[in-house]
């Protein structure tokens, strides 16, 4: 069974709680009562390591890494869900009316600075340290720089740029630093030593190695609009790259394999977090971002990040299998309708006889349409249909089997909330490889662009994923390759929407999508959301009362409370200042 030793991740925490630095900028941390040296050892170091890992897995709902609300839910993938009452700090968010005082933008720059606090310290730590095994010292300071390259590129996606960058060479407790330098320079440096000390293989498949060091240099640069360097990294990866426990890269046949807390660490997997069946390890930072019903139904609580109309009606396809590229999936009729039965299970009727990609019975929960091994949606699985409409969240969702096998269980987030054992993938392969399409495109190579569209299409067409229902094909899949007579072969603006809809569809509530149109641009951002908008007010009231995102918010605002706490510096000077969208 996948469990992990709490005990060794509760000494860990002890041991930076009770360290010489704070975690962040909220507070100061109590001066330490153990010594600094007697963690200047092999097994002091791990521990300290452990405990920069472990900020993967101790989250809040708005500092998951997974970026359930402002990467899913801002970017249109999903809706809040539940209802309008709970978690109503995300009503403004999901309407695109945000402020700097949102509590979750708060819990998430607490939680950047938190994992660097910790990296720091591991650092520090490992500079005093003498006699380690010179391939240990070198992989643990790669961990580490890597870990701290992750947070930072969290905190950049976010707030973007301009943070205070406090590394392993500040050893104030509480420093006041400014955030008017941006910092991907720093960054890139960052993950450029991982690179040249982090081995290929380790001797855990959780840990980073040198691939995954790569393939997050690539994210970054992508992020940053810098294709042309990013590209023959990402080469690099897909065709020579392997995990931590040495398995070459690749697709996995069955995507489930990527959901599945038995197949965790697959070929697929580049870096995972590595979670457990063990109190608080199980996901916290999703732990409502399931199906409601209590009981009986897979998580019971509480019914947030439903899946949106216009992210479901994305997977309708012509005639031929491929998608609607000119945007008339908008138009009716729908790939399911609200039923107004009060049957059970009756409260969504799927459009059998429509042409659908199977991913969307992979990413989205429908009624009618087996939900992995727990049976058919049940009504009371939706918390409130006016509120958040009638799909349900599923790629993250635990299975029934592994809830019968101590694997997943409805109470595992502080005795009420749903986790699971089931690792996400930070960086995988299936992201890699729509990246590259956006290289080559970029760059003029359409052929070869779409050769890396058609790999990630082909995989979704196999048997294996297709959702069975008595035997049949639970909807009418349809799905195929683009053929090279398609005008995306020939025409760079055409290929480059083939594959953001490829993405779309293939990383649908990863917690992606907002990330992507942020980057894109601006002003595509701002038109595709407000499209969003428009299609999701037909479906669900509280959409009227969305503002359009301007164009030039491509972060969200610096928390309040961190300007406030931060102050002002001995020239009367703000150490925080917010972006100027958001002044």
């Amino acid at each position: 069974m996948k469990h992990k030793n709490i005990l060794l991740l509760l000494i860990v925490s002890a041991f930076v709680m009770l360290s010489s630095c704070g975690e962040d900028f909220l507070y100061k941390a109590p001066q330490g009562s153990i010594d600094q040296p007697a963690l200047t050892n092999q097994t002091g170091i791990d521990l300290l390591t452990t405990a920069a890992y472990a900020n993967l897995t101790e989250n809040s709902w708005g500092a998951s890494p997974f970026n359930w609300t402002l990467g899913g839910m801002y970017g249109g993938d999903a809706n809040k869900g539940s209802d309008a009452n709970d978690q109503s700090v995300l009503n403004t968010m999901e309407t695109y009316n945000v402020l700097p005082t949102n509590g979750y933008l708060a819990d998430k720059y607490y939680w950047i600075y938190k994992g660097n606090k910790r990296v720091n310290i591991a650092l520090q730590t490992l500079e005093l340290a003498e006699g380690l095994p010179e391939a240990f010292q070198k992989s643990r300071k790669g961990e580490l720089l890597f870990l701290r390259t992750l947070f930072y590129f969290e905190g950049i996606k976010v707030f973007g740029p301009f943070l205070p960058w406090v590394d392993e060479t500040n050893t104030e407790n509480n420093p006041k630093v400014h955030n008017d330098v941006d910092i991907y320079p720093k960054v890139l440096a960052d993950i450029d030593a991982a690179i040249a000390i982090l081995p290929e293989k380790q001797d855990l498949p959780g840990r980073a190695n040198s691939w995954a060091a790569k393939a997050m240099k690539a994210k970054i640069l992508m992020h940053k609009g810098d294709l042309a360097a990013a590209e023959p990294i990402l080469k690099d990866v897909i065709d020579n790259g392997m995990t931590a426990n040495g398995k070459k890269y690749g697709l996995e046949d069955d995507m489930n394999a990527n959901f599945d807390s038995y197949r965790d660490n697959g070929k697929e997997s580049i870096f995972a977090a590595q979670f457990s069946a063990d109190y608080n390890n199980a996901n916290p930072g999703m732990s409502i971002a399931y199906p409601h019903g209590g009981t009986g139904a897979p998580g019971g609580c509480c019914g947030f990040y439903q899946p949106s109309n216009e992210l479901a009606n994305s997977y309708k396809v012509d005639a031929n299998g491929l998608p609607l590229l000119d945007n008339s999936y908008r138009n009716k009729p729908y790939v399911s309708e609200r039923n107004p039965s009060t049957a059970e299970g009756a409260t969504l009727a799927i459009n059998n006889n429509m042409p659908v990609d199977p991913r969307i019975d992979f990413a989205i929960g429908r009624f009618g349409v087996p939900f992995k091994d727990w049976g058919v949606p049940k009504n009371n699985w939706v918390r409130d249909v006016g509120n958040g409409g009638f799909y349900l969240p599923k790629k993250h969702v635990y299975t029934k089997k592994e809830l019968d096998a101590g694997l997943a269980n409805g109470g595992f987030h502080d005795g009420w909330g749903p986790g699971s054992a089931i690792n996400l993938q930070y960086l995988s392969l299936r992201d890699m490889i729509l990246l590259y399409a956006e290289c080559l495109a970029n760059r003029g190579d359409l052929t070869g662009a779409m050769t890396q569209v058609n790999k990630i299409r082909t995989r979704a067409a196999l048997p294996i994923n297709i959702v069975m229902l008595d035997g049949a094909p639970a909807a009418n899949y349809k799905i195929s390759n683009y053929p090279a007579t398609h005008a995306a072969f020939t025409n760079k603006d055409m290929c480059i929407k083939a594959i953001r809809m490829e993405r779309k569809l293939e990383l649908a509530m990863e917690g992606l999508r907002w990330f992507d149109l942020a980057r894109w641009g601006g002003e595509y951002m701002s038109k595709e959301l407000e499209d969003y908008i428009t299609f999701e007010a037909q479906f669900l009231p509280k959409f009227a009362t969305a503002s359009k995102l301007p164009a030039a918010k491509t972060m969200f605002p610096l928390p309040d409370g961190q300007i406030q706490t931060m102050g002002l510096d001995e020239n009367g000077k703000p150490y925080l200042v917010q972006p100027d969208p958001w002044k």
